[in-house]
């Protein structure tokens, strides 16, 4: 799952026809995530955490399983590298659910008023096979999606334009039909690269809302 690029704007694209198609990510879009959730019990210190979740159990670490590398190896790997917190790298992967809190607020129900109006949704994200397999049936939301393109099966990683072009024709729809929801800047200059719509999800649902509406699909 992604960290956010904090960087003001959740602007469409221009390229045309108008979207048929809405493509969601998933993490800081449609869940929330917080690995520093992981160790509120045990490092109940604020500033001890968020340095644990900086420089150990780190987001920049956790991509390597985005990118297909198993928990075991990511484990074993890192407690070599820290073997004076070699506990609480465990935790990781045995506790990760923990680091999803709930859903980001206003999303779900834009989703089932999509698949209220028969729009097809579907999904791209940047999550681990492992941790996909745990969270996908705890999140029922997704049961609207036609299909999801999770990199940590398909051993590629937004924001790289192959998994964007995998997903295309997967899906069987062509770039400009679809709109692309992403909080990573980096992901919406791919999408938008190839001839995608895209909305930069930085201000929140609402934002997302009025972009779906300019667009017809509300």
């Amino acid at each position: 799952m992604p960290a956010t690029t904090a960087i003001s704007g959740a602007i469409s694209g221009a390229t045309s026809p108008a979207p048929t198609v809405v493509v969601w990510d998933v993490g800081r879009v449609l869940v929330e995530w917080d690995l520093g959730l992981l160790y509120r019990d045990l490092i109940p210190d604020p500033v001890e955490r968020a340095a644990f979740v900086r420089d150990v159990v780190s987001e920049d670490w956790h991509a390597q399983h985005d990118a297909g590398v198993t928990w075991a190896e990511m484990v074993a790997t890192r407690s070599a590298e820290f073997p004076q917190h070699a506990a609480l790298i465990a935790r990781y992967a045995s506790h990760w659910l923990d680091s999803i809190p709930g859903p980001v607020a206003g999303t779900h129900d834009l989703v089932r008023q999509l698949a209220g109006r028969g729009v097809p949704q579907y999904a791209i994200t940047n999550f681990g096979e492992e941790a996909w397999a745990l969270f996908r049936p705890t999140f029922p939301i997704l049961d609207h999606f036609a299909d999801i393109v999770v990199s940590g099966v398909e051993r590629m990683v937004k924001p790289d334009a192959a998994i964007f072009d995998h997903a295309a024709a997967r899906f069987g729809q062509a770039p400009q039909t679809m709109l692309f929801i992403d909080d990573n800047a980096a992901n919406i200059a791919t999408a938008r690269a190839l001839g995608w719509h895209a909305h930069h999800f930085v201000q929140g649902a609402k934002a997302l809302e009025a972009d779906l509406q300019a667009h017809g699909l509300l």
